[in-house]
């Protein structure tokens, strides 16, 4: 059966005028979100008195329409409610990294100039103009607050989050994240994730990445559903809530790392996560075996795409039948989202090639904070902004992530995409992860050199990954080097950061 196959996904039309979370007018009773670290439980109706606090205490600090303020604070409500109180205002948040080191951070901040830093940690040097503020300064000033008179609301084109991108190339740039843009990642999510009133999101993917800020938060908040922060990912703490009865967790977000991290865990339980509809996974590569096996063990894993710079883009319908037939896809674009493949003449490429993901709707940042030559890069003329993905589409409409464009390397003068590769060597049942670059080889111009994570208790030989791979793959894609290794480097998202591997590779 042909279940979608369009040249293009189009998007549908939509308002674009949005404002912070306010009471829900049919259910300000019901439960908007509980703070697992802090032990607190805020209705819709309580949240939004405490996000008005809030914009009484950040007036009061002198903040105003335009300005930044940064956050460098693990995970927890009053975030939110920070982030929410400055979309009222017209003011930006801008969530730092806390895994950088403080000259990284220190960057960003000149980058960005602030007015104000929140902080739960040690603060980096500050920009002249800045101030330094405790995050527990803030909570408490909200907590004696009473509530402000509500500001006018702001167009749907208002920049309201600067979200610096995780940098695997090394050089973080800043997107602009607009209440459009929010809107439209809340509603593509939502359709696709099955999204109601009962929904219940656990969070805990770290508040300065798009699915911690904008994807675990937004869609609940726009159905009146419910959303459980925690302060950071625990593989061991993380299963019990899942499987927690008081709880009842619907959604969970991850990238792949999480959740081979659950599955390692000594308490992995899946049969106890009886209400949870699916883990949804993205930001990385996750191969058909992976998925395959979250199936076998009753859990659908639905894996989508999307970025720092368009949000929730795609993803796989709930159907555990289609999750398996179509394994390794990231499935359809959402209702908001148009999705073209196109070769290097930006031409659209047929069904079944390879084509570089280009991205329009109402989910795409408009750019990037002091960077136009970065968006003029990073756009088309008329207005589609180029991944660096490449990606094919199946006669059905599903996409596939082929690789990065700038991660394909050439070998004897045919293409080799990684993540290809790497998907046939997750295969292998020694293979816990993996990574693949390409490297210099004075025969075929280019090799693949594989950086493999075993299984515990298993010492994978390189032969028999060779052979394991010649199963699968074509001659010309099978590694020439295998390297055994505990770890990867990687982003603070889990992304593995290959150009720190392609670096270090040149120099051994």
């Amino acid at each position: 059966m042909k279940i979608f196959s369009p040249s293009t996904c189009q998007p549908c039309a939509v308002s674009t005028a949005l404002v912070a979370v306010r009471t829900d007018p049919i259910r300000p009773d019901a439960l908007a979100c509980i703070d697992i670290a802090a032990g607190r439980r805020w209705s819709y109706r309580t949240l939004d008195a405490d996000i008005q606090r809030a914009v009484g205490v950040l007036q009061d600090q002198g903040i105003r329409k335009g300005d930044r303020v940064a956050a460098l604070a693990k995970n927890s409500v009053h975030q939110i409610i920070l982030q929410q109180a400055l979309m009222r205002i017209g003011a930006i948040f801008v969530p730092l990294n806390w895994r950088l080191s403080l000259p990284e951070l220190s960057r960003l901040l000149v980058d960005c100039t602030p007015t104000l830093l929140y902080g739960d940690q040690p603060l980096p040097d500050l920009p002249q103009g800045c101030r330094g503020l405790a995050f527990a300064d803030f909570v408490a000033a909200v907590e004696a607050a009473v509530p402000a008179p509500r500001p006018q609301p702001h167009s749907g084109h208002h920049t309201c989050i600067i979200l610096y991108t995780s940098g695997t190339s090394g050089v973080p740039k800043g997107a602009l994240l607009t209440s459009q843009f929010l809107l439209a990642t809340a509603v593509n999510f939502n359709v696709m994730g099955e999204v109601d009133t009962g929904a219940v999101f656990l969070c805990d993917s770290p508040m300065f990445h798009v699915i911690g800020i904008v994807t675990q938060i937004w869609p609940p908040m726009l159905r009146g559903g419910t959303f459980i922060i925690s302060p950071s990912f625990d593989p061991e703490r993380t299963n019990d809530r899942l499987g927690d009865p008081a709880l009842q967790v619907t959604h969970y977000f991850c990238v792949p790392q999480m959740a081979d991290a659950l599955r390692h865990a000594p308490n992995f339980a899946p049969d106890r996560w009886t209400r949870l509809k699916a883990l949804f996974t993205g930001r990385a590569p996750n191969p058909p075996a992976n998925i395959r096996w979250w199936l076998d063990h009753g859990v659908r894993m639905v894996d989508g795409y999307g970025m720092t710079e368009t949000g929730t883009t795609l993803g796989m319908p709930l159907s555990h039948d289609l999750l398996r037939e179509k394994a390794g896809a990231v499935g359809l674009c959402g209702p908001l989202t148009a999705v073209r493949l196109v070769d290097e003449q930006d031409e659209d490429v047929p069904d079944g090639e390879p084509g570089e993901i280009l991205i329009f709707g109402l989910n795409v940042t408009p750019g990037y904070w002091n960077r136009p030559e970065e968006r003029a890069r990073a756009f088309t003329p008329e207005g589609w902004i180029r991944t660096g993905d490449v990606g094919r589409r199946d006669a059905d409409g599903f996409i596939s992530i082929v690789d990065r464009r700038k991660d394909m390397f050439i070998s004897g003068g045919e293409n080799v995409y990684p993540v290809e590769v790497e998907s046939a060597l997750r295969e292998h049942p020694a293979v816990r992860e993996v990574a693949v670059i390409g490297i210099p080889d004075p025969r075929w111009g280019e090799v693949g050199r594989a950086y493999v994570i075993a299984m515990p208790g298993h010492r994978p030989d390189p032969e028999e990954l060779a052979r394991h791979c010649q199963r699968l793959i074509a001659r010309y894609k099978i590694p020439k080097e295998f390297c055994i290794v505990t770890d990867l480097p990687r982003t603070g998202s889990g992304k593995v950061m290959k150009h720190v591997l392609r670096r270090e590779a040149l120099h051994t």
